[in-house]
């Protein structure tokens, strides 16, 4: 029986380390936290499960939410200016299979208890990077799936597929309770306000059940950037966000007027720079060691992909290790192995990158989708699946042969839609 080090509990280790441990792999999970801190902690992040994660956990048995998670049924989207009372934009893309949010300290504690009744080892430690290659003797693989922290720095920066150097978003989230949902119905929602970031708001399970997730996207320095002290507790960091719904997204005002922390941990404020790092890192003996997911590749949260690209990591690296049979996890394993991943991952990270830059063509299609459902839809469901965005949204020159084509067959749909 093989032996595997997986450093790093959330979505893409626990998922890796659970399917690993059903493949007959003797599966070590290393992390701080156990279950008991997991379920008490702060939040991690919002997450949106889209149809192709939600089926994979369904095949291996970890989709334990179905009867108590809200489907989500589609993607609202609206664009609106700094000040604005009502959005300029303003539509509803319909999804072909219902989302789905669990509170990751809920999902992540299930799932670890799973992992040791299952019969891993866990490992209740928190991994330096001076300490890894000790930590690592005795495996044949080393997996770090440890997001963005320390461990992620072994890798170096991969200067020609990483577009940034900086933070692009200030992020400011609250699990709440004392909202009701979009007269839409359960949906994920989405608002640009231009020049100054975006608003997101979902359903959610959460550690104290149903709730909504709020999460403020602000550009540093602009308009809807509000820092605030590491140390802001929950009631003061809703407040905040609640300041910036009613200057920036009064449309939000009234139902987020009485929200209150969903629970002691329900908040999380901070910055951080996407980045594609190399898949391998060298420890001081020379041992090489495998990164996945955000270790690698963390792009911004602004196209709700971290969650569903963990997933889609944690698959693809549990079929590439069974494959490979006997041999040796050397380093053109690794590589051919990210590869693989990054054939997917490399939509998702321009997307992201065309969504915080914002050029004039997206604008374009959002207005667009305001008039032709079909490509609302097309929107929306490219959260499920984003490798079709390369032959319409990517590009400005696609962009606008799609916009031509729904005019040629549509006419009064894109007669208000510039180019």
């Amino acid at each position: 029986m093989r032996k595997i080090l997986v450093v790093g509990a959330g979505q893409s280790g626990l998922q890796l380390a659970l399917g690993l441990l059903a493949e007959g792999y003797d599966v070590t999970l290393a992390t701080l936290a156990g279950p008991e801190e997991v379920l008490a902690g702060n939040v991690m992040s919002t997450q949106c499960l889209f149809g192709p994660a939600l089926r994979r956990e369904r095949r291996h048995g970890l989709a334990l939410w179905d009867d108590h998670a809200t489907g989500i049924g589609g993607v609202g989207v609206r664009v609106g200016d700094p000040g604005g009372a009502t959005p300029a934009i303003s539509w509803l893309g319909r999804l072909e299979e219902p989302a789905q949010s669990v509170d990751q300290r809920v999902k992540m504690s299930t799932w670890m208890r799973l992992f040791v009744q299952g019969g891993g080892t866990l490992l209740r430690r928190r991994v330096t990077p001076e300490e890894l290659a000790e930590t690592a003797r005795g495996y044949a693989l080393v997996v770090v799936a440890a997001g963005r922290g320390d461990l992620a720095e072994l890798f170096p920066r991969d200067e020609q597929r990483s577009a940034f150097r900086a933070p692009q978003r200030r992020l400011t989230l609250a699990y709440v309770t004392g909202v009701e949902d979009d007269p839409s119905g359960p949906v994920l929602e989405r608002t640009s306000i231009t020049g100054a970031g975006e608003v997101f708001t979902l359903p959610t399970l959460s550690v104290s059940g149903p709730c909504h997730a709020l999460m403020v996207e602000a550009v540093p320095g602009g308009p809807m950037d509000r820092p605030l002290p590491r140390e802001a507790g929950g009631e003061e960091v809703v407040a905040a966000l609640q300041g910036v719904l009613r200057r920036h997204a009064p449309w939000y005002r009234d139902r987020f007027a009485r929200a209150r922390p969903a629970d002691r941990g329900a908040t999380l404020h901070g910055a951080y720079t996407p980045v594609v790092r190399e898949p391998v890192a060298h420890l001081a003996d020379g041992t090489p060691v495998l990164g996945m997911a955000d270790s690698v590749v963390s792009n911004d949260p602004i196209t709700a992909q971290g969650a569903n690209m963990a997933s889609l990591a944690a698959d693809v690296h549990r079929r590439a290790i069974v494959d490979h049979g006997s041999r040796p996890f050397d380093e053109r394993f690794m590589r051919a192995t990210f590869a693989s991943y990054w054939r997917y991952a490399r939509q998702v990270t321009a997307w992201s990158k065309v969504m915080l830059t914002g050029p004039p063509h997206v604008w374009d299609l959002f207005r667009l989708a305001e008039r032709h459902q079909e490509t609302a839809d097309r929107f929306a469901d490219s959260f499920s699946d984003p490798t079709g965005l390369i032959d319409w949204f990517l590009h400005p020159e696609r962009a606008s042969a799609y916009i031509d084509g729904v005019r040629r067959t549509h006419p009064r749909v894109g007669e208000h839609v510039a180019l």
